[in-house]
């Protein structure tokens, strides 16, 4: 399912819960695992100088202290790494996060990127609070050919595999990259997947009165939407079930998880019909993002994630 996994980090303990996850995968699938870092970006054009990325301070940059850089990484996940001894190796360079960690997955042609949704140490509810996920991670799900894998907080369900797969749409033709990828790790690790569909009353909150009887078509609607889209692909597979309901699609579909142990979210990168580079990360993947109690998969196009690839 996965054999190049690139885990994308800043070497903090911000990125300690993605981490986890990354390196259960690589155990998992024996997938071959790089864990990249990108210390710092240029200061200027032609410069031997760079900022660092974790302490924000101006450096000079050459092999050795790249050497001392791998070193540090080593020594955080030496763990790790030992668990997945012969299939890791670390790569560290000077540039802008986002690009570097884009051009390397298409180099190396990787299956699945892990990252953190945010790289700065403070306070999850402060991020939380301005609603805002991390640019770098943004600008990865943006551009990514594979799926992001977003770790925000601890998963205290996926080990070595998850069991319980939710996949949240709202039928745009983005959804079907996303649950091409939640229908096929669903199959070959057996586990039970959940197709979710949230009938928007946001505009409730707008003053808007919406009657009952247009709510109960709307759900009709969705569930033959379901089938038609998504039912038809999976042959023989029945190991699913179809939930509609009714509210704010991040609330909805964050309570779901909840009361059904979601041990992974799988959800399409944007949700309005346009093309994926002008596409922003979603508000209402942003948010399930940010407050999920486990690992976001956010899928931006159809590459990686549909038949035997």
């Amino acid at each position: 399912m996965f054999e190049k996994i690139l885990f994308a980090t800043t070497g903090t303990p911000a990125c300690d819960h993605a981490a986890h996850v990354a390196f259960d995968l690589a155990k998992k699938y024996k997938s071959e695992i790089t864990v990249f870092h990108v210390f710092g970006r240029p200061s200027r054009s032609f410069s031997p100088f760079a900022i660092d990325s974790r302490t924000g301070e101006e450096g000079h940059f050459d092999a050795d202290y790249v050497n001392w850089v791998k070193e540090e990484l080593k020594n955080t996940y030496a763990r790790q790494i030992k668990e997945v001894e012969g299939h890791c190796e670390i790569e560290t360079l000077v540039g802008i996060p986002h690009t570097e960690v884009l051009r390397y997955a298409r180099k190396k042609d990787v299956d699945l990127i892990v990252m953190g949704a945010h790289s700065r140490q403070e306070e999850p509810g402060a991020t939380r609070y301005r609603s805002v996920v991390g640019s770098s991670m943004q600008k990865v799900a943006k551009g990514a050919r594979c799926p992001v894998l977003i770790v925000s907080r601890p998963c205290t369900t996926c080990l070595w595999y998850f069991s319980n797969i939710i996949f949240g749409t709202d039928f745009s033709k983005a959804s079907n990259s996303a649950f091409l990828f939640a229908f096929k790790l669903a199959k070959e690790i057996g586990s039970k997947l959940w197709l979710f569909h949230t009938v928007d009353l946001s505009s409730v909150h707008a003053g808007k009165v919406i009657e009952q009887s247009e709510i109960e078509e709307k759900i009709k609607a969705a569930k033959k939407k379901m089938q038609d889209f998504y039912i038809s692909q999976m042959g023989d597979y029945d190991n699913y079930e179809v939930e509609i309901w009714e509210g704010i699609p991040y609330i909805e579909i964050l309570k779901f998880s909840r009361e059904k142990n979601g041990d992974l979210i799988v959800m399409a990168h944007h949700t309005r019909d346009i093309e994926p580079e002008e596409a922003l990360l979603g508000s209402t993947v942003e948010q399930v993002v940010l407050r999920a109690s486990c690992p976001v998969a956010s899928v931006n196009r159809p590459h990686k994630v549909g038949g035997d690839d």
